[in-house]
């Protein structure tokens, strides 16, 4: 959380008290910007916390698409750690087409490459590692501090596909890593807190806004 706070402060006090109205001409398709995001995962034997960024290309007014990049770290009952790292996109249906209400919600579903990666503390050879893929689905929701400044909370529910990865210790003491066949489905849930800021209108930058 910490490093999410830092990145936040420098884009804050970078853009926020910058921040320019857009020029938008026809509809909001091509709008394209940049953000920082806290990460917390939680699967049923550990919770995990850590950062990432995303791009965003909307394409019409109500259709947004969002490319991320997460990286996870939490601790498994003091014996191991679990690392993930998550690299996908996911399609957004905004519930308004308004550019910049104070609340925009909006619904979500994509999908993304991930790896797991779960470490013995007490022995870093002793490990294991699966790379896999997800599918997620969910909703958020942007709060505008201006046309081009948001902080955007989104809840969603990600379903790795493939084998799973786990950590059993035993009543003696001993640390178990294994991979399960079992329905190929492992899913957890998945919180973002993220600053978000409108970079250009690709398609249209530089056109006067037309007003009815």
């Amino acid at each position: 959380m910490r490093y999410f706070a830092v990145i936040a402060f420098c884009w804050l006090t970078a853009f926020g008290s910058h921040a320019q109205p857009l020029n938008i001409k026809k509809n909001q398709g091509g709008l394209f910007s940049l953000g920082v995001r806290s990460t917390s995962s939680f699967f049923g034997d550990v919770n995990s916390f850590g950062f990432g960024g995303q791009m965003r290309l909307q394409f019409a007014d109500r259709l947004n698409t969002e490319w991320f990049a997460d990286f996870t770290r939490g601790n498994i009952q003091h014996r191991a750690n679990r690392t993930d790292y998550h690299i996908g996109w996911s399609v957004m249906y905004y519930l308004t087409k308004k550019l910049a209400p104070a609340v925009k919600p909006y619904i979500l579903a994509g999908h993304c490459f991930d790896r797991t990666v779960i470490v013995d503390n007490s022995n870093k050879s002793h490990q294991i590692v699966k790379n896999s893929s997800a599918i997620q689905a969910g909703a958020g929701v942007h709060f505008n501090l201006t046309e081009r400044l948001d902080i955007t909370l989104i809840a969603q529910y990600m379903f790795h596909l493939g084998k799973d990865v786990h950590a059993h210790i035993h009543d003696d003491g001993e640390l178990d890593l294994s991979m399960h066949k079992g329905t190929g489905i492992e899913g957890h849930l998945l919180l973002n807190v993220g600053i978000n800021y409108k970079i250009a209108d690709l398609w249209y930058g530089g056109k006067k806004k037309e007003r009815k």
